[in-house]
């Protein structure tokens, strides 16, 4: 299939499949341990139904809403991912560029290849935000930060919901780990994806000097990533406590967002904080498998902050419908990471924008059947069945 012939993000998904080695697909493709959580994060969509109207003019529509106070094309921002690199050769430019170009936010991760400034470069009229890690050493972390604040980013997101690495025992069997392991069922995997191969990694290795580098940390660990030992080290998001909420309150003049709240009481406390927005998210079961979903304590988590901060909710997004979903239940706009990574490693640019047409376009045709003009229409009265 072409990328022309790609209907869905399940098409763009099956490209990618295609595309990628085996560990940089699953990578971005799996969840964690026995993926209990990831399975039901996607089928969490499939339980809420929402009622059809009828019998209302919805001939003249429109997507566009506000975040922070600024207009965007539909509620939707690309989350932080860290593989937008290794899918595409400088995917992370692409994604930041087809995001510039449809009028959204875009996160970059603080693991991406793609230094912040060149992200900022490529897509200078773009929304930047740029997501946080706890270091071991503070006064680099907040070092960090600040440079992303004189780059040009507008928003930190504070990524607070893995302490530890996550059991994903299937990329330390595909080599993908941290340090990307060149062992030998690693060769066979890229051998076997030709294209990948001479279009991406050794793209990197000829045009940009040797193996792709983390180019967003403190500069004594910007090491290639098949030689990295210090990153595991220097990430500390073990030790992060409310302490450190407020110290980043004081020192980020720009919007501060914490990503990873799935408690109700952790979300009072964000508020009292003074903190801007908070994310409803279960990290794309990517990290813990016993959780709950985050769909299904979206809507108590929206009540207790009454509006005083904005709510937005991530986790496995695959169709408009499901965007429409999460803002019926209160959400003011949703991350989606791998719809736009499976777009990107489909084809480049091209790709994560025709993934953001295709949801766009979803969620468009979603607002018709629910006789809503507009996405500030979408509420809860429209919910059927909430059994996420």
């Amino acid at each position: 299939m072409s990328l022309h012939g790609a209907l869905n993000i399940s098409d763009l998904r099956d490209i990618a499949k295609r595309t990628l080695p085996r560990g940089i697909f699953e990578f971005v493709d799996r969840g964690t341990e026995d993926e209990v959580s990831l399975r039901e994060t996607i089928s969490s969509f499939s339980a809420v139904k929402m009622y059809p109207r009828p019998l209302v003019d919805v001939s003249v529509r429109s997507t566009c809403t506000d975040i922070f106070g600024k207009e965007v094309s539909f509620p939707l921002i690309v989350a932080p991912t860290g593989a937008g690199g290794l899918c595409y050769y400088n995917g992370e430019l692409a994604v930041a560029r087809a995001a510039e170009k449809n009028h959204i936010p875009c996160v970059l991760a603080l693991g991406a290849i793609a230094s912040m400034e060149r992200v900022f470069a490529s897509a200078p009229n773009g929304r930047h935000w740029f997501q946080m890690y706890m270091l071991r050493d503070r006064d680099l972390t907040f070092e960090i930060a600040r440079r992303s604040w004189s780059v040009g980013f507008e928003a930190l997101v504070l990524t607070v919901d893995q302490p530890v690495p996550s059991n994903r025992e299937y990329n330390r069997r595909n080599g993908f780990d941290s340090p990307f392991q060149i062992n030998r069922r690693a060769v066979a995997d890229a051998l076997r994806s030709p294209n990948w191969l001479l279009g991406v990694l050794l793209r990197y290795v000829l045009l940009n000097g040797g193996m792709p580098r983390h180019e967003n940390y403190p500069v004594g660990f910007q090491r290639a990533i098949t030689s990295d030992p210090k990153l595991r080290t220097a990430d500390a998001n073990d030790t992060i406590t409310w302490e450190d909420v407020d110290r980043f309150r004081k020192v980020w003049p720009g919007k501060l967002i914490v990503k990873g709240i799935l408690r109700v009481e952790d979300a009072v406390s964000c508020m009292a904080r003074g903190v801007d927005g908070i994310v409803v998210s279960g990290h794309g079961a990517r990290t813990f498998d016993s959780g709950p979903t985050a769909l299904s304590v979206l809507p108590r988590i929206v009540d207790s902050v009454g509006g005083k901060v904005s709510v937005f909710y991530d986790s496995g997004i695959r169709r408009g419908s499901d965007i429409a979903k999460a803002v019926a239940l209160g959400a003011d706009a949703v991350l989606a990471g791998r719809a736009i990574l499976y777009g990107v490693a489909a084809g480049g640019q091209a790709g994560a924008e025709l993934a953001m047409s295709i949801l766009r376009t979803e969620l468009d045709t979603t607002l018709a059947y629910l006789g809503c003009r507009t996405v500030s229409e979408l509420s809860r009265d429209a919910i059927m069945d909430l059994k996420c």
